[in-house]
């Protein structure tokens, strides 16, 4: 029995371990600067899940907590509740702290990867996904992209093997959730 118990525990953290690589080739930006990286960034685009499902208007935002870790809170706008949404969580580096690979959590100790594949010079817009390549979103620093800039990163995705013909693109607007 002690072995059965020991070994289940192994194979949970091993589980749990696994939620924060990184997807198959797929590395995480170098030389990634976390304080160029706070503040607010808007969804554009994202592969659908369920604690996202139908929310418009997202948002995360990012600030140093005293411990040095990241606070992150995200927020997004539910139509169909007329009412907003909000998750707060805490943020790590997996690793180096010039790699572009952190480990966030909602859920006390359980840490999900967020991985920034790509990022422009000025952290102007940002290409992320998490352990796998069913997770991925599209973020920027304002509530559009250029039509040309959208267009690359998701050709940039679907070259690193994510479904973006499933990409939801996020509606940032109020009036776009009166057309829902």
């Amino acid at each position: 029995m002690q072995k059965l118990c020991r070994f289940m525990l192994c194979a949970l953290l091993l589980c749990l371990g696994g939620c924060t690589g990184t997807p198959e080739n797929v590395e995480p930006v170098q030389n990634f600067q976390l304080n160029r990286y706070l503040g607010k960034w808007y969804e554009i685009a994202r592969l659908d899940h369920s604690f996202e499902r139908g929310l418009s208007r997202v948002t995360a935002e990012y600030s140093l907590n005293p411990d040095g870790s990241v606070r992150v809170v995200n927020r997004g706008f539910s139509p169909e509740e007329a009412r907003w949404k909000q998750a707060e969580g805490r943020a790590v580096f997996a690793g180096s702290e010039s790699s572009g690979h952190l480990k966030v959590s909602f859920f006390g100790p359980f840490y999900a990867s967020y991985v920034i594949v790509e990022l422009d010079e000025a952290y102007q817009y940002a290409l992320v996904t998490g352990h796998n390549k069913s997770y991925l979103w599209i973020l920027s620093r304002t509530p559009s992209l250029p039509r040309s800039t959208l267009n690359r990163l998701v050709q940039r995705a679907a070259e690193l093997g994510y479904p973006t013909d499933e990409l939801i693109l996020v509606a940032q607007n109020e009036a776009a959730d009166a057309n829902r």
